[in-house]
């Protein structure tokens, strides 16, 4: 339950940075989204097939680690894209023309 709270508020957090780099927040949002479940299900079988499944708290830890990585890698990959360029300064007395 906690895990879909912290999804909701970096999913917030996307929504923010897509606008600020010109991009429609809905599209990185759920890229958010696929990449946290994604890389939560990767993790955990990958941990699993490593360390066998006695240990389920260990599996979800891993798991819960895999997903926040596949955050960062959205967070990183629409930071990489430049900030729309917004200046008043060149529409100065544009209705004068």
């Amino acid at each position: 339950m906690i895990e879909i709270i912290a999804l909701f508020f970096l999913c917030r957090n996307m929504g923010k940075l897509a606008l600020t780099k010109g991009e429609r927040p809905l599209k990185w949002k759920g890229i958010t989204i696929l990449a946290w479940f994604a890389f939560e299900l990767i993790g955990l079988v990958l941990a699993a097939m490593i360390f066998g499944t006695g240990n389920l708290v260990g599996l979800m830890l891993i798991g819960l680690m895999s997903a926040i990585g596949g955050y960062l890698i959205a967070k990183a990959q629409l930071e990489k894209l430049p900030d729309v360029y917004d200046d008043d300064i060149d529409t100065l007395g544009n209705h004068l023309n």
